[in-house]
């Protein structure tokens, strides 16, 4: 059975909602990667197991999205009017959970610092290891610096995509 990655907000209506979803999300094999509400928008972020080959399809987003309304229509745990967006995480994550910096340990990851530390407010490399508390990154550069970030010192991360080398002009597609 699939587990809850985690939930950046807490609340009576997130909480509500979360006790909605999770199950929905667990029966379908998949994690609950992130739940959001701001601004009128509901957004409910969906992944597959870690180690899984492949992502979220359109298809199982679209039986997500109908299977979360139908339950909304019952049950009816948001006040007032909102949207509900049902997505996957895509390429580039956005790391905002301790859980979100442990699933994301081997992959490369972009962070931007509340205040500079050592002069710079940006660390980008592996992610080495990450507890409840702090995350290590190691850079990719030929000194190999280990950096160790805690989350409340975290504005914005995110994982980086690493793009394979373009094929040259007129060779044959492998």
């Amino acid at each position: 059975m699939a587990s809850t990655s985690g939930t950046t907000q807490s609340g009576p209506v997130v909480d509500r909602v979360a006790q909605i979803v999770t199950p929905i999300v667990s029966d379908l094999g998949l994690d609950l990667y992130d739940l959001e509400f701001a601004g009128g928008i509901l957004r409910v972020t969906v992944d597959t197991q870690p180690g899984q080959p492949s992502g979220v399809s359109l298809d199982t987003i679209a039986l997500i999205t109908r299977l979360i309304s139908r339950e909304f229509d019952h049950n009816d745990p948001m006040p007032g009017r909102y949207t509900l967006e049902v997505t996957s995480p895509g390429l580039e994550r956005t790391l905002r959970t301790p859980k979100h910096f442990q699933r994301e340990i081997g992959k490369t990851a972009n962070i931007r610092l509340v205040a500079p530390v050592d002069g710079t407010r940006r660390v980008q490399g592996v992610i080495v290891a990450a507890d409840d508390s702090r995350v290590t990154v190691r850079s990719e550069d030929a000194e190999l610096k280990e950096t160790v970030v805690d989350y409340s010192s975290i504005e914005k991360a995110k994982t980086v995509f690493q793009w394979g080398p373009a094929p040259k002009p007129g060779s044959k597609k492998s």
